[in-house]
């Protein structure tokens, strides 16, 4: 009888080419770790009939329907249409309601309550229900992420999981000015970072080696300037229609888009560009190498000050999002008391384009405004100096969260001037302890950079990213006191198979047990 018992198992596994979740919502392995998650019995699953409903007549609604459509279809085969509803419940459905009435859950939060009949999405407002919708994909086999039809038994374990974030900022910058990346890989990046429930992508858009983005009254910045890159390969840039694209895919995903422009240091590519820009009157050479700290914009030249208002007007006029990054870091070649009334300046400047500033924390150093926001990523005197002026803070440390760090003494890509980073460095500190005098009332939220001195192309990026990413992820969401390394790397382990079903070529750290 055992044997045959045995027997029956393996058949059934044969058939549906997977191995059946934990039976609980509890035992799921979701990264970021979820608020609240309160098993039942049963399960939930999907079949051919099943339909995505949305209550009410809401566009927005129906995208993140169709969006949750898309990504389920193409694994299931099921092609799950998207219907509206008055709200009443559909046996075998999903629907999807908004309910402003739940103020625990906030802009972001969400409620998932999972039945044998249902599954019953709710939340305050349309980003809450996007980030629900990621729960959903981790809750499915890792196959779920597959473009092709996959044998798997597609179910949703019973129970309710309430979730909301932990700061209001979680993403990663990606710098595009020591190589430039092309409007694809820059998509692929933004989807990657939205499974995982982040919503802010900052770009670092001019550097020494680069200008990377068109500013119509300066065309030179991206003919001369972003002509190049580090090593002296092509370089490239963004049209404006170009990076409006980037901008809108990433709304769609609840993905704000932070521009920045590297000022009055790392500014080659403009001084390059532009003679006038130099207190000389003459060009400098174009740059390729990966050197800091040597390049300034003059600072007493009237022209100076009409060449960031007209880059800041433009730029603001094609994002929408409220905040525009003046960069500041390693101006070294800038006297400080040059470096100051600049810096003022160049706030009032942001300032009259209707957006807020954000600067690395080195702009402290300045008379902030109100609305300025310090990025900390070196000195934490900096931070606390800004903090002391009434500004927010952004925690990027370069030692922990800095993702162009090395893994370890092998890794082959990346620097490791702030130290070698593995994936438990990464994963194991606390924004709101980092830095004494700064704490979670100070904090803006986690930005992960990713500087790209030897990175060069999409696999590469993936490389450094994953898999630090969902720990950054989990750090910006989730509350200090549930995380652990101990327990959160057995859930990035199991985290391996959805990575190769999204084809992300992963560092396996050896920390990590990778599931099989």
């Amino acid at each position: 009888m055992l044997k045959s018992i045995l027997v029956l198992g393996f058949v059934a596994l044969q058939m549906t080419g997977s191995i059946v979740q934990a039976a609980t919502l509890d035992k799921q392995t979701i990264i970021p770790k979820p608020v609240s998650v309160v098993p039942a019995k049963g399960t939930f699953k999907l079949s051919s009939k099943t339909a995505i409903f949305v209550v009410g007549e809401s566009a927005e609604l129906k995208q993140i329907g169709s969006f949750l459509s898309a990504k389920l279809s193409p694994a299931t085969g099921f092609g799950l249409k998207v219907k509206t509803s008055d709200g009443k419940k559909v046996a075998g459905s999903i629907v999807l309601s908004l309910s402003a009435n739940d103020t625990q859950l906030g802009d972001e939060g969400y409620q998932l309550t999972i039945s044998n009949n249902n599954v019953s999405l709710t939340a305050n407002k349309p980003a809450g229900l996007f980030n629900g919708v990621q729960t959903i994909r981790q809750l499915l086999p890792a196959k779920i992420e597959m473009t092709t039809v996959q044998k798997a038994s597609w179910e949703l374990p019973a129970g309710t999981i309430r979730d909301y974030p932990e700061y209001s900022f979680r993403g990663v910058m990606l710098d595009v000015a020591r190589h430039f990346f092309q409007v694809a890989d820059v998509k692929r990046y933004i989807d990657l970072i939205a499974g995982y429930k982040m919503n802010v992508m900052h770009l670092h858009l001019a550097d020494d080696q680069g200008w990377r983005i068109e500013i119509k009254k300066w065309p030179n910045l991206t003919t001369i300037g972003g002509s190049t890159q580090v090593g002296g390969g092509k370089g490239g840039f963004y049209t404006q229609e170009e990076y409006k694209d980037i901008v809108k895919y990433a709304a769609e995903r609840y993905i704000m888009i932070i521009p920045e422009i590297d000022m009055p240091g790392h500014t080659n590519a403009a001084l390059a560009s532009y003679p006038e820009l130099n207190c000389n009157d003459t060009a400098t050479k174009l740059y390729t190498g990966t050197e800091v700290g040597f390049s300034t914009l003059c600072t007493d030249k009237k022209v100076t000050y009409q060449f960031i208002t007209d880059v800041m007007s433009e730029l603001a006029s094609i994002t929408p999002g409220p905040y525009l990054h003046i960069g500041g870091d390693e101006s070294h070649v800038t006297k400080l008391e040059d470096y100051i009334p600049f810096v003022n300046k160049v706030q009032e400047i942001v300032a009259r384009t209707g957006k807020k500033v954000i600067g690395w924390d080195e702009i402290a150093l300045s008379t902030l405004q109100p609305n300025t926001f310090v990025q900390y990523w070196a000195k934490a005197y900096n931070a606390q100096r800004g903090v002391k002026q009434g500004a927010k803070v952004i925690m990027s440390p370069g030692a922990n969260a800095y993702l162009d760090m090395q893994y370890d003494t092998s890794t082959k890509l990346g620097l490791h001037w702030a130290g070698y980073i593995e994936v438990d460095k990464g994963y194991s500190w606390d924004p709101a302890t980092l830095v004494p005098g700064i704490g979670k009332e100070n904090i803006l939220g986690v930005i992960a950079p990713l500087w790209s001195e030897t990175i060069t192309n999409m696999k590469e990026i993936e490389y450094m990213v994953f898999p630090r990413l969902p720990g950054y992820a989990e750090i910006g969401w989730s509350s200090p006191a549930g995380r652990s390394w101990s327990e959160y790397k057995v859930r990035l382990g199991i985290q391996g198979e959805r990575f190769k079903a999204l084809d992300i070529n992963y560092y396996p750290s050896k920390l990590v047990t990778w599931s099989k």
